[in-house]
């Protein structure tokens, strides 16, 4: 292998500029390891990967990129490589080479294909020594607009109509990975302007927003969200976006915001949108400062997208259909992918979110001041008043060939047909 495939390196050891090889996890032991360092990176981010899993095991190292949620063995290299691996990218990332007792947790960024690509990076000691995974956070596959994030038209109304309110909380919920962050990201990049001033506290921040004031939570210096909440107040901002909610003093924070002229954004960790307003109370925040403060609850989930280049149209069986409940007027035909080289004989590529979205109308606030708000009375009240529920989405989502029925399925009920 020529060494001119390997660039310039400029004196940042956080700066790295990785040209394409084409001939990817073909090295022999012999080869410069930063050359494999960097075909690594290379296939993963061209593939659209979000996580790389450098995993030693007794006799080899597994190397594991995640595609669309899903993890798949990408190479298997010899165990040997391990150290020299660990210590290329601890380098990259300004972590200590010598210490491998403890995990460590370090941020560099490479230039690949032209385009600036982030990777947060993450060691762990295990029997067989060190293991490494590594987040990519390409700004070229996060920063998204609203109408790209697959929203039914009724829901991406709402959420546009969400997104433009003059006060409030705005939560989005939904279990790690189900893509919270990046609506987050998407409704800030919507609503950003030079009369709006926009401050956020992350942990971490994962990408930069241009125009946007945003803060690295850091709990080792005494920098909290409730602590960066506290001072974001006394910065005069016209909207906040928090995080996530954790525990009593940020809700109580976030609310207070919110019901002081301040449009407050945020995520909760719950399964459904009514679900959301059981968690604020169950950190302390009464039902009257809810009813007063919530402006709307967006819950989504990611499913993987057929691929459309193979996929067919079958008929579901009528006992399946009873069975799942489907109304009437969906009917039976769905979508199935036979899985091609386009998608790597998966069936699958690419991801769409699954959502749904209560809006706090009166009667939804009534509920709460007169402490009638049971997680079920709010949702069958939110979809008397018109919410889509995430149930309703998946399905219609599968019958339009979006996704497969089993992808759906498996995902909202974390158990499949």
């Amino acid at each position: 292998m020529s060494k001119n495939l390997l660039g310039n390196y400029p004196q940042d050891d956080n700066f790295v500029n990785i040209r394409k090889n084409p001939r990817f996890l073909k090295l022999d032991q012999d080869a410069p390891i930063v050359l494999l360092v960097n075909s690594i990176l290379t296939q993963a981010v061209e593939e659209g990967c979000s996580d790389i899993h450098i995993e030693p095991e007794q006799q080899d190292i597994r190397l594991r990129f995640r595609l669309d949620g899903e993890l798949y063995e990408a190479a298997r290299l010899p165990l040997s490589l391990l150290s020299p691996i660990v210590s290329r990218i601890k380098i990259m990332a300004g972590m200590d080479i010598s210490e491998k007792r403890l995990p460590q947790d370090g941020r560099f960024r490479a230039t690949i294909e032209e385009r600036e690509v982030d990777f947060r990076t993450s060691t762990l000691p295990t029997a067989w020594g060190e293991k490494l995974a590594l987040r990519i956070l390409d700004r070229a596959n996060a920063l998204t607009e609203i109408r790209q994030l697959g929203f039914s038209s009724n829901n991406q109304a709402n959420l546009l109509a969400l997104s433009h309110c003059s006060q409030g909380m705005v939560l989005v919920t939904g279990p790690s990975g189900s893509g919270k962050t990046t609506t987050l990201y998407s409704i800030l990049t919507q609503i950003n302007s030079i009369e709006k001033n926009i401050i956020t506290l992350e942990d971490p921040v994962e990408y930069t927003l241009p125009g946007v004031n945003q803060v690295q939570i850091n709990p080792k210096a005494g920098l909290t969200f409730a602590s960066g909440l506290r001072a974001i107040l006394r910065q005069d901002p016209d909207v906040i976006m928090v995080g996530e909610i954790r525990d009593r003093e940020t809700a109580r924070l976030a609310v207070q915001a919110a019901l002081t002229g301040h449009l407050v954004f945020s995520t909760l960790h719950t399964n459904s949108a009514a679900g959301s307003i059981t968690r604020l109370r169950d950190m302390g925040i009464e039902d009257f400062l809810l009813a007063s403060s919530l402006a709307g609850v967006v819950s989504q989930r990611l499913v993987r997208k057929l691929c459309c280049y193979c996929r067919q149209e079958y008929t579901i069986e009528e006992q399946l259909a009873k069975k799942l409940g489907l109304p009437l007027d969906i009917g039976r035909v769905f979508f199935r992918s036979k899985g091609c080289r386009a998608c790597r004989n998966t069936g699958y590529r690419g991801r769409i979110a699954l959502q749904e979205i209560m809006l706090l109308g009166s009667e939804i606030r009534d509920l709460l001041n007169r402490g009638e708000s049971s997680e079920d009375r709010l949702q069958k009240t939110a979809i008397k008043n018109g919410m889509i529920s995430i149930m309703l989405d998946a399905i219609t989502k599968a019958r339009e060939g979006r996704s497969s029925l089993e992808e759906v399925m498996k995902t909202i009920f974390m158990g499949g047909l």
